[in-house]
């Protein structure tokens, strides 16, 4: 798309000199890294740099340095809807710009023209057993749709570095075109026996995806896809499918390996398929007490799971130190849309509860709800209740960020990422020396 090659290629010269002042002092020390962090999985070094989002401990999720709230405003919307175009906000996360209407408008057209998958694709996931997950069938599409990759045929026919990005670039928008058709083909083969709703020309990216599994019925559901794929589109860059994602990128496979390994990442039970532990976990509650119970006995069966060790899901974050942003935005749009649903009473009530009994333990920095918390009881009360395809949705409304990553790594020329291990004896000797 050549107006976000052109915002790209103006700001590079820029952004090089930045990258290449910091080179220059190359022994200044960011932190020390202790025996504790690399046994605890790395947790806190910092040892990516994104320009793209951050997450702030008291504000949240900052895109481009706007928070969640200042973009819901701020951001181009859909047509008759108060949430978010996606094609704005992926001209955001690309070009570092607030977009304009038709800046918005434009991404979305590029998407619609991209957006038709090819038919090996499809045979490719249907001969599947009917039980594969659909994270596994995301991340084989995903991976099926590499024969296209742009950059990796110029690649092969000689490019020079500099340009890497622009290939890049191309491949980021074809798949993130193709992403909504994916995981309705997916969903509709898994859960609707198989049914075909061709995308809609009159709609924008978010809501095709409502369409094509057959949700038009129900518009409502549309500002749901656009609000979800809004709230989850990037987490900066060093969270488990974000960081994957950029270190087999920087070996310079394409954008479809890279997603694909992403996604393969996101599919874990501590990282993307969170959200489907915590709606099966109210859910339960619900049916433990027949319906909303009162706060009194919701208090007591809470201090009483907490009391046998058991994790409450959808509480706590590494990072955060508030209520999540994006859990806040959701339950505003409940509020307004679905405050009768039984879930979303009960989403409401924990968070009333449970963060005040967490905080008398002192054993939790935060106490309070992430995204999780509420994701799942959303698309539950609008249709869409196999919650094993949550993560799906978390995937393609991610992979919006994963490009943005992948475009400018190799704009400002990353080189391959190669850490050093060590043994254990080295280990050992090192702190017996040092003791």
């Amino acid at each position: 798309m050549k107006l976000m090659e052109e915002r790209i290629e103006a700001q590079l010269p820029v952004w090089r000199e930045r990258v290449s002042r910091l080179r220059n002092n190359g022994d200044f020390k960011v932190c020390d890294v202790t025996v504790s962090q690399i046994y605890s999985g790395i947790r806190g070094v910092q040892i990516q740099v994104s320009d793209i989002s951050y997450v702030d401990p008291n504000k949240g999720i900052l895109i481009r340095g706007h928070t969640i709230s200042e973009l819901l405003d701020l951001l181009p919307k859909a047509k008759d809807s108060q949430m978010p175009l996606a094609g704005g906000l992926f001209f955001l996360l690309m070009c570092n710009e607030m977009p304009t209407n038709e800046e918005a408008e434009l991404v979305e057209e590029e998407w619609r023209k991209r957006c038709l998958i090819p038919t090996y694709v499809f045979n490719s996931i249907r001969r599947m057993p009917a039980d594969t997950h659909p994270m596994t069938l995301l991340s084989m599409g995903i991976m099926a749709l590499q024969r296209e990759s742009v950059f990796s045929k110029r690649y092969a026919e000689g490019m020079n570095k500099q340009d890497y990005w622009r290939s890049n670039l191309e491949d980021a928008i074809n798949l993130t075109a193709k992403l909504p058709g994916l995981a309705a083909f997916i969903y509709n083969l898994k859960y609707q026996d198989g049914i075909y709703v061709p995308p809609s020309t009159n709609l924008d990216w978010s809501a095709n995806f409502g369409h094509m599994i057959d949700r038009f019925k129900d518009q409502d559901y549309y500002d749901v896809c656009r609000l979800f794929f809004f709230l989850h589109s990037d987490h900066e860059g060093a969270n488990v499918s974000a960081h994957t994602t950029h270190l087999v990128s920087s070996a310079l496979s394409d954008v479809y390996l890279s997603c694909a390994a992403g996604m393969n990442g996101l599919a874990g039970p501590l990282h993307g398929l969170a959200n489907q532990e915590c709606l099966k976990w109210l859910i339960d509650v619900r049916d433990h007490f027949g319906g909303l119970p009162e706060q009194s006995a919701l208090e007591t069966f809470l201090r009483e799971q907490i009391g046998r060790g058991e994790l409450i899901p959808g509480y706590g974050h590494a990072v955060l130190r508030t209520t999540d942003p994006r859990f806040t935005a959701q339950l505003e749009f409940a509020n307004e849309n679905i405050k009768n649903d039984v879930l979303i009473q009960l989403v409401e009530l924990v968070y009333k509860t449970l963060p005040l009994i967490l905080r008398e333990s002192g054993k939790i920095s935060n106490p309070w709800p992430n995204v999780d918390a509420i994701n799942g009881a959303l698309q539950y009360h609008y249709g869409v209740t196999q919650y094993d395809f949550y993560t799906v949705l978390f995937g393609i409304s991610r992979i919006m960020g994963l490009v943005s990553h992948i475009v400018w790594a190799r704009a400002l020329l990353k080189p391959i990422e190669r850490p050093k291990s060590l043994t254990t004896d080295m280990l050992e000797a090192m702190i017996a020396g040092k003791n």
